[in-house]
């Protein structure tokens, strides 16, 4: 494969993965309202998380994320900090300026750094997807597979950074009450996924636990 058409490749399969609405998504729109650059400072801690997990998975660490147990705490734990997140943002809808200067404060480098390494299905799709196109880029060389980390980071730079620059314009042009009621929906939608993280680990250990039984003889 011509390395051109691979890094094509690259850019087709990351902006399917970046394009899906996830907790970062969310948290870029929430964040961009008070900061134009939120979405850039959340991709560096995007970043801080995934070069590493590149570079890992690359070289043996994929197994980890396979594992049960892995997915299992870490959707636990995923879900449960998303779930403290959407009751702060809802705690704050009756204030939408101050709700936004509370967010802002809680640092979008920490927010990316945490939403990332908190996401059960981001750390899977390297496991899988990602770990493909990785052994592929490595194929071809070390800087096939530098441009490769780095075009895939930028397309979640570009998106996230796109959703932030949005926000803060929408959110001048808003007045306080439809700015609450977006601010409702954020929470919504971090409450659905910190529901869904929790209730597929639940799903996963109640398996475990079941499949554990049937081969002890127990069930």
């Amino acid at each position: 494969m011509d390395i051109f058409v691979f890094l094509l490749k690259v850019v087709t399969l990351s902006l399917s993965g970046v394009l899906a609405p996830g907790p970062v998504t969310t948290q870029s729109i929430i964040m961009g309202a008070k900061n134009r650059f939120a979405g850039s400072l959340i991709a560096v801690g995007h970043g801080i998380v995934e070069f590493p997990l590149i570079i890992l998975i690359t070289f043996g660490a994929a197994a980890i994320f396979h594992r049960r147990s892995a997915q299992i705490v870490i959707g636990l734990a995923g879900g449960a900090m998303l779930l403290f997140m959407a009751y702060g943002i809802y705690k704050n809808t009756k204030a939408p300026d101050e709700a936004a200067n509370k967010i802002i404060a809680g640092k979008p480098v920490l927010a990316g750094i945490l939403l990332s390494a908190g996401n059960p299905y981001f750390l899977v799709w390297w496991a899988t997807v990602g770990l493909a196109l990785a052994l592929q880029a490595k194929g071809f060389g070390i800087w096939a597979f530098a441009a490769f980390a780095i075009i895939h980071w930028l397309c979640d730079l570009i998106w996230y950074q796109a959703l932030s620059w949005a926000s803060f314009k929408g959110a001048t042009l808003l007045s306080a009450g439809k700015w609450k009621t977006i601010l409702s929906g954020c929470s919504a939608a971090m409450l659905l996924f910190g529901l869904k993280f929790i209730f597929d680990s639940a799903c996963l250990l109640f398996v475990s636990i079941y499949y554990a039984k049937f081969l002890s003889g127990t069930h």
